[in-house]
């Protein structure tokens, strides 16, 4: 009885050992769910978007379950600091004021600003005088619009789906933002109404997945993640689903 005992003890103990190292971790990633196409919400209510997509990628590479929690941009970093998620994965510049706030990961993709403003409009980007640009509140768009266009009315909003309502309600002369989320409205609800102006005002930002201060092991986690994903080709077909360019950069 004895041994049938400890040989029954053995064997619950093999399995609940296997069922655990079966187990997935879980990953908590934060994005905002309001900047198409890098993230948004889709008509099922599922989040979606280049962030969104490559964010399911580096946890696949990581053998980790991804659960996402959508949060407003400007509670994203105390959201983090919270613990309400552990990392965040919105198209989040890496500068010197939010590495006193967070970690960065290496760059998962290089953005550039670059203006939108009517068809018929008369908006110059190397001569704005004091036209009314429209910026998302928060970005690194506003903080270069802000330094850049001393005499122009510079208005930050919380999303930058609001600001391109106001451009296309004549509210705005034009907006400066992101070349990807740009591109997305000037291929779809602001086809009819609006153009790009210009060239890149400003480019080489580079973009990277905020964790919190001293999580070192998992920023160099997905920073293999990301490196993974760009050699084994995962990397380029979720670029392809958005962009007709490598938005990697150098």
């Amino acid at each position: 009885m004895r041994i049938k005992s400890l040989v029954s003890l053995s064997v619950l103990t093999i399995a609940l050992a296997t069922g655990a190292a079966q187990a997935q971790e879980t990953l908590k990633i934060g994005t905002e769910g309001a900047y198409p196409p890098f993230n948004y919400v889709e008509s099922n209510g599922q989040l979606g978007g280049f962030d969104v997509d490559i964010a399911k990628a580096l946890c696949e590479e990581m053998n980790v379950t991804c659960e996402f929690v959508q949060q407003d941009w400007d509670g994203i970093i105390p959201a983090l600091q919270a613990k309400r998620f552990d990392a965040v994965v919105a198209s989040m510049s890496i500068t010197d004021e939010r590495k006193q706030q967070v970690d960065f990961t290496n760059p998962y993709y290089t953005n550039s600003l670059v203006f939108v403003a009517p068809k018929d409009g008369e908006f110059d980007p190397a001569n704005p005088g004091d036209a009314s640009i429209g910026v998302q509140g928060g970005t690194i768009a506003e903080t270069y619009a802000q330094d850049t266009y001393k005499e122009a009315t510079v208005s930050p909003y919380p999303t930058q789906v609001e600001a391109w309502t106001d451009l296309q309600n004549g509210r705005l002369d034009a907006v400066l933002g992101d070349f990807g989320v740009q591109q997305g409205f000037v291929d779809g609800d602001g086809k009819d109404c609006c153009e790009f102006k210009g060239e890149s005002v400003a480019g080489g930002d580079k973009i990277g997945i905020a964790v919190r201060k001293g999580e070192t092991e998992l920023a160099e986690k997905l920073n293999s993640a990301i490196k993974a994903i760009r050699e084994n080709g995962k990397y380029k077909e979720i670029n392809d689903k958005y962009f007709k360019i490598d938005v990697y950069g150098e």
